[in-house]
């Protein structure tokens, strides 16, 4: 595969970085072993500046030749769609593995942003609380029961799932031995560690 950019915001302050989401797609392309560039966007006007390529204002896009992505799920997806390593190829596989990854969009992450913007903007009552502890404790019992969530190997679902659960507040959001021996399983892998590493030099070198 060549021609993979990912649009990233050229700077950001120092309280997103190593969780801008343009990491989820280096992580992916660092495990699959494809080679890509990073082009940025002004973080400066982000709002409507790239309104043509993200109808939101936000990032990341993806683009392979012809096709420009936006949406982090939406670029993993595409890149899962050409690599074995990312989602297994047998039709059984690739339904297990696109069904967690949605569960990890519309099943954990709807839950725990929302949960987590209360939380750190002091609200003084958080609503949340029972639905974030009902939707960890479902993960917990099914992280209890296997190593990875799709395939019988690590796949694009637990990359997504992992970025997930790794925010602080969340990993100490209860007690769940599962979930964070999981957590910390898939952020030692060598590709998300240079993921990361790269995005924090990336946002670092424009201070």
């Amino acid at each position: 595969m060549s021609g993979l950019i990912i649009w990233t915001l050229d700077w950001v302050p120092e309280g997103p970085r190593g969780f801008v989401r343009d990491l989820r797609l280096r992580w992916a392309c660092e495990e699959a072993g494809f080679d890509y560039s990073v082009s940025t966007v002004p973080f400066e006007g982000r709002e409507t500046n790239h309104l043509d390529s993200q109808p939101f204002g936000q990032v990341p896009m993806l683009s392979d030749g012809d096709f420009q992505i936006f949406e982090s799920g939406a670029g993993l997806i595409h890149l899962a769609r050409r690599s074995e390593v990312l989602m297994p190829r047998d039709p059984a596989g690739e339904a297990e593995t696109l069904q967690w990854t949605i569960a990890a969009l519309n099943s954990i992450e709807m839950v725990t942003v929302p949960w987590w913007f209360l939380e750190v903007t002091g609200a003084p009552e958080n609503h949340l609380v029972d639905w974030m502890k009902s939707r960890l404790d479902h993960m917990e019992r099914v992280l209890g029961a296997r190593e990875w969530l799709a395939g019988g190997q690590f796949t694009v679902a637990d990359l997504l799932m992992v970025d997930v659960l790794r925010v602080e507040k969340v990993r100490a959001f209860g007690t769940r031995p599962a979930t964070e021996a999981y957590v910390a399983r898939v952020t030692e892998r060598p590709a998300f560690q240079k993921a990361y590493l790269d995005q924090m030099a990336h946002f670092a070198s424009c201070d």
